[in-house]
């Protein structure tokens, strides 16, 4: 196995590019513009501005609700709309330190917080400033939907996990736990850590980490797991790929209708219990491809654990019963960290990921009573943001196969 962790700058090490140069100094007002157009639409979100309405509908009411639920020691057990692991207490309490703000401004506040961040470690973690790009010009492309759920926050680790990894793995595995906790997703960031003392280390402190925190949730809150019946109950959201050939079937005659349920727009009818059983064995199918990689995989280059986490997150996004629009943040920002790296295999996924967002917006909120009732617009628009989802899956799987063979 070669390993090869380095990152050789083209340029002196103390000095950027010359194009470099504007482009970081342009970021700063490119965030400031695009977030103020972001809480423009969040603030007109009432109005309906693009589309369906009702964006921040879930900040008003569950993330709410679940916060005084959460404030008397216990997690929603019983609500069929908690399906988050326990690590999302947490975030959903985070907004109360914020006095004097109410409990929406303080959640919005957070996230753009978190959000700058993230375009803070981008810019910091490499002289190239393309990654920082992507981000501050991709996110903007989900309109205003990324501030009004808490993706951002979970994004915030798995970018913080990566790009420590190769100086601390032991805190790199520390924050993959702390996102694993809250949506599961992050723990994909260690799968390509290089093999050894890195992996090692990384794996050990995430267990730990893990650990130490169910632990203190568990003595802290009631019924930290109470999240896994809402998840076993889920069916097959519209905007998913079989959710789309769903939509097909329909147009064809097949007699199913959408119905909301577990906090989504979802199918029922005949065979619906069929796609969703497929989505599930895809997704395993997905993990043993996955595992099949790390095996063979022979050479790692500094980017590889960034190539691998996207290439891992996007094949468990596609073949998800569910791909709700603000999936695109997660992969936003792993591709965001891919660019970070002059090694990365993954710059035509990173303009796939784009693409998708843009589609996606176009898919909720701006077309999204098409895609509830299924016209030939609706089906449409979803089978073009599912299709770029896929080719990303295959480009990205070839890309970091090619990079990590003998």
């Amino acid at each position: 196995m070669t390993v090869d962790t380095r990152e050789r700058p083209t340029a002196p090490a103390a000095t950027p590019t010359t194009w470099a140069r504007p482009a970081r100094a342009a970021l700063p007002v490119t965030w400031l513009l695009t977030r103020a157009a972001m809480l423009f639409l969040l603030v007109r979100d009432g109005t309906h501005p693009l589309g369906a309405g009702g964006v921040a509908r879930e900040v008003h009411d569950l993330y709410a609700r679940w916060n005084v639920t959460l404030s008397h020691g216990t997690f929603p057990t019983g609500d069929p709309l908690w399906q988050y692991p326990p690590g999302a207490g947490p975030v959903l309490l985070a907004p109360d330190l914020l006095p004097g703000l109410t409990y929406f401004q303080a959640f919005v506040t957070l996230t753009l917080a978190t959000d700058a961040l993230v375009t803070y470690v981008l810019v910091r973690g490499s002289r190239d400033p393309r990654g920082a790009w992507l981000w501050t010009a991709g996110l903007p492309l989900l309109l205003h939907i990324p501030l009004a759920r808490y993706d951002i926050e979970v994004t915030a680790l798995a970018v913080l996990a990566l790009l420590t990894l190769h100086r601390s793995p032991r805190l790199a595995g520390t924050f993959a736990a702390l996102g694993a906790l809250v949506k599961v997703w992050p723990a994909l960031t260690l799968l390509g850590a290089p093999r050894g003392r890195t992996t090692r280390q990384a794996w050990t402190a995430a267990l730990a980490a893990a650990a130490a925190l169910i632990l203190v949730l568990a003595l802290a809150f009631r019924s930290p797991f109470s999240f896994l019946r809402g998840q076993s109950g889920r069916g097959v959201q519209i905007e998913s790929l079989g959710g789309t050939a769903l939509m097909l079937a329909r147009r064809a005659g097949w007699p199913g209708r959408v119905r909301y349920q577990y906090g989504a727009m979802e199918f029922v009818g005949p065979y619906v219990g069929v796609v969703a059983a497929l989505s599930l064995a895809a997704t395993a199918a997905a993990f043993g491809v996955l595992l099949w990689w790390r095996l063979r995989a022979r050479r790692f280059s500094a980017a590889t654990p960034y190539d691998a986490a996207l290439c891992a997150v996007l094949m468990f996004t596609v073949t998800s019963r569910v791909i709700s629009p603000q999936y695109l943040i997660w992969l936003l920002g792993l591709a965001a960290v891919c660019l970070t790296s002059r090694h990365t295999t993954q710059r035509p996924v990173a303009l796939l990921v784009l693409a998708a967002a843009a589609v996606s917006a176009l898919a909720y909120p701006v077309l999204y009573e098409d895609v509830k009732t299924g016209t030939w617009p609706g089906v449409a628009v979803m089978a073009v943001r599912n299709a770029l989802l896929l080719g990303g899956v295959l480009v990205a799987f070839r890309s970091l196969c090619r990079a990590t063979k003998e």
